[in-house]
């Protein structure tokens, strides 16, 4: 089923760069001069996504004799073989609610942000910034959030499977060419849901952490909706203003070691690494905001 999957995002990918081009296309006629996409942030996508990809690889084949240690040594339930339609529901399911959290440990660790900032570094919103990844997830521990699926009982081929079929649906909500979508706006992640999750307002930050669902946002209070009259403001608290993919992938890394380098004192040097990005914000203020002392440079 890894390989299946794997073939349906190949197939799927003039799929993806058609939505980019109709939504350039679209954007441009409908809302001319906002700047919606430009070729430097585009191309920077595109490099981030191809970097990321061939880290990937590399990723899971060191991530899948993982799981399979945990699948045969600690799965407390053996499922029918193949893809039945409960083994797929609870799999769905269960991965969806990983992703969740993830996704919420990434904006709330600064650990996980230093790779995950790279999808927010971006200051527009369109089909391309879902290609805006970062080749450092496996370093900051993205797959084991994923380690749970194996302890239940499914096989490394059907997570990794799952975890694609996922990241595939994610791609359709990066668009500011699709409004509300009615009653799915209470069960799914929707353009509109993930908008939101891009902004840096102070109305919309750290909110919408939706994978597939959003039924976890609304049960663990993480929902806001999008305000019809208060349009997001994409981008980072701390802007990036590059479009260097090198840059973009490595700069919170530096930022993260320089701080950890700095500050005194150990509980300190432990914020620098796995407290809240917020941490590291207030701490450059402050750093910005001391007088300098005469003759210094």
């Amino acid at each position: 089923m890894q390989f299946d999957a794997e073939l349906l995002l190949l197939a799927m990918a003039p799929v993806f760069l058609a939505c980019i081009g109709w939504e350039a296309w679209h954007l441009r006629r409908t809302r001319p001069g906002e700047s919606i996409y430009s070729w430097r942030d585009t191309f920077c996508n595109a490099a981030l996504a191809l970097m990321q990809q061939a880290a990937d690889k590399l990723a899971w084949l060191a991530n899948m004799p993982v799981y399979a240690f945990f699948y045969a040594r600690y799965r407390i339930h053996t499922w029918q073989a193949g893809w039945g339609w409960a083994s797929f529901v609870v799999l769905f399911v269960a991965q969806d609610l990983l992703y969740y959290v993830f996704h919420r440990c990434s904006h709330r660790v600064r650990w996980l942000w230093a790779a995950h900032v790279v999808h927010h570094s971006s200051a527009r919103m369109n089909f391309a910034t879902a290609f805006r990844q970062s080749l450092m997830y496996v370093v900051a521990g993205m797959w084991l959030f994923s380690i749970p699926l194996a302890v239940l009982g499914f096989p490394p081929t059907q997570i990794v499977a799952i975890v694609l079929i996922n990241l595939g649906f994610q791609f359709f909500v990066h668009t500011q060419a699709i409004g509300k979508l009615g009653w799915l706006e209470y069960v799914f992640n929707t353009p509109s849901t993930h908008r939101v999750h891009h902004a840096r307002d102070n109305r919309y930050i750290d909110r919408n952490y939706a994978g597939v669902l959003v039924i976890w946002d609304r049960l663990f209070g993480s929902y806001v909706d999008e305000h019809p009259h208060d349009a997001p403001v994409y981008g980072t608290v701390e802007p990036l203003h590059t479009n260097n993919p090198l840059k973009a992938t490595f700069h919170e890394w530096a930022s993260m070691a320089a701080d950890f380098a700095s500050v005194r004192g150990w509980r300190n040097k432990l914020r620098a690494l796995f407290a809240p990005p917020a941490w590291a914000t207030d701490c450059h203020a402050r750093r910005a905001a001391r007088p300098v002392a005469p003759g210094a440079t």
